[in-house]
């Protein structure tokens, strides 16, 4: 015995379900024609490539540059470069860790003691504690001429 549905009435005979979701054929086409495009494109790269590498070797121009080649290229021109220390190296010679260990050590006795810039102007270097003491010294000063009421140091 059949079955009757309640719902009979939103039947719409003519929708059906797909048969196929997918066209295989054609897809399979893309595919091949795919995989044949890109062989050719990587073959035509490749052809490209040895024959623009071909030219290169055979190109024996000069440089472009102005600058004339030194006739003895085995010492390149001064300034050079400072050796790191190694083994058996003499200690007198300069190296980037001692010119730092150097520079370090007068960056700090010109920031710990006093001594002249320029004489003829009357310009000295003071040690960075009594800077900022004569700094409020005189802000004080300067305050207290003023008539400003304020912290006093």
């Amino acid at each position: 015995m059949p079955e009757h549905h309640a719902e009979d009435h939103l039947l719409n005979p003519e929708t059906h379900h797909e048969r196929s979701d997918v066209n295989v054929r054609a897809l399979l086409w893309f595919v091949a024609i795919f995989i044949v495009f890109a062989v050719f494109t990587h073959f035509l790269t490749w052809i490209l490539f040895r024959h623009f590498a071909k030219e290169a070797r055979r190109d024996v121009r000069p440089p472009l540059t102005a600058m004339q080649r030194p006739g003895d290229l085995s010492v390149p021109q001064g300034p050079r470069l400072q050796p790191f220390p190694t083994e058996g190296m003499p200690p007198t010679r300069a190296t980037p860790v001692k010119d730092m260990e150097e520079m370090q050590r007068s960056e700090d006795q010109a920031l710990h003691n006093p001594g002249w810039i320029d004489r003829q102007k009357g310009i000295v270097r003071l040690p960075i504690d009594v800077a900022k003491q004569l700094a409020v010294q005189r802000l004080g000063e300067q305050r207290a001429a003023s008539g400003e009421q304020g912290i006093k140091p």
